[in-house]
Order: structure tokens, then C-alpha cells, then sequence
């Protein structure tokens, strides 16, 4: 079986996310996309409510998989058999990190390979962050990220 892995934050999730994670499905037999929980940061959501999110989000395609894990994202591809990452691009700016960490996965697991694919240009403007600033200020985040996760990410805002 085929099977990638397509890590992140996801805190939340963004239309741009899910557009990798539809086109990956389209390639791949099975997409995991796996949670990082980073113990160092607070989120907006927690790691189940962002499971929670992207599950729901992602329910209509039937060969996508959501964890959370924590620790090297190389040991989770061994415990889960996946020898693939996929990593989204927005811009250039973005390739000089990803590439980085690319090399720094295929030094810790030589198995390994790193697919980058660039994001759809509608969303290349798109992150997390954003999204986040927008909602804090009470902006409109529709077109941004899916319709059925709005008011859970508004809802976070407001007293």
C-alpha cells in the first residue's frame, strides 16, 4: 500500500490545507495526516478539537486518515509504515525551510522521501496565522477555510 503523511499544526485547518490533502488523496492509497503536538506551544485548538475539525472536514474522502502525534515525525512513519511526507508550497519563501527539513528527515530515516507540491494559486496567500488574526478582529474568514468550521474557529474569539 501506498501511503503518505501529510504533517502539520493545523491550528486550524485552511482551505489551502485541504486542497493538498484532496490532490495527495488522488495519488496516494491512503493519506495520513498527522497532527504535531508541540507541548511548547499553545494552540488555538487542542490536538483532539483539531482532529475533531479535520476529520469532519475531510469525511468525504474515503482514504484519508487523521492522528495526532508527538516526538520525530520519521519515528511516526516507521511505527505507521509510510515512507512518503507531502509538504505544501505556497511560495518560494516557504521551499528554503521545507527543503531543509527534508534533508534533515532523509539523514534521520534514508527511506524516506519528501513530495513538495505547490499549493493551488487561490491559496497561496493562505496560513493558520492568518486566519487567526482575521478572526481576532472579528474579519470574515468564509473562502478560507472550510464553510462547516467557521463558527468553531469564531467561537473562539468571542466572549
Amino acid at each position: 500500500m501506498n501511503i503518505a503523511v501529510y504533517p502539520g499544526s493545523f491550528d486550524p485547518i485552511t482551505n489551502g490545507h485541504l486542497n493538498i490533502i484532496e490532490r495527495a488523496s488522488t495519488i496516494f492509497d491512503e493519506v495520513v495526516v498527522g497532527i504535531l503536538v508541540n507541548p511548547d506551544k499553545k494552540g488555538l485548538f487542542s490536538i483532539e478539537e483539531r482532529v475533531e475539525l479535520i476529520k469532519r472536514v475531510t469525511s468525504h474522502i474515503p482514504n484519508v486518515r487523521v492522528e495526532s502525534f508527538s516526538g520525530l515525525l520519521v519515528d511516526f512513519m516507521k511505527n505507521n509504515n509510510i515512507k512518503v511526507i507531502v509538504k505544501g508550497l505556497r511560495a518560494v519563501s516557504d521551499f528554503e525551510y521545507e527543503f531543509q527539513m527534508s534533508l534533515m528527515n532523509k539523514k534521520l530515516s534514508q527511506d524516506i522521501e519528501t513530495l513538495f507540491m505547490m499549493t493551488s494559486a487561490e491559496y497561496s496567500f493562505l496560513s493558520s496565522s492568518s486566519v487567526k488574526q482575521v478572526a481576532a478582529f472579528g474579519g470574515c474568514i468564509k473562502g478560507l477555510v472550510p464553510d462547516e468550521i467557521i463558527q468553531d474557529i469564531m467561537s473562539k474569539f468571542c466572549d
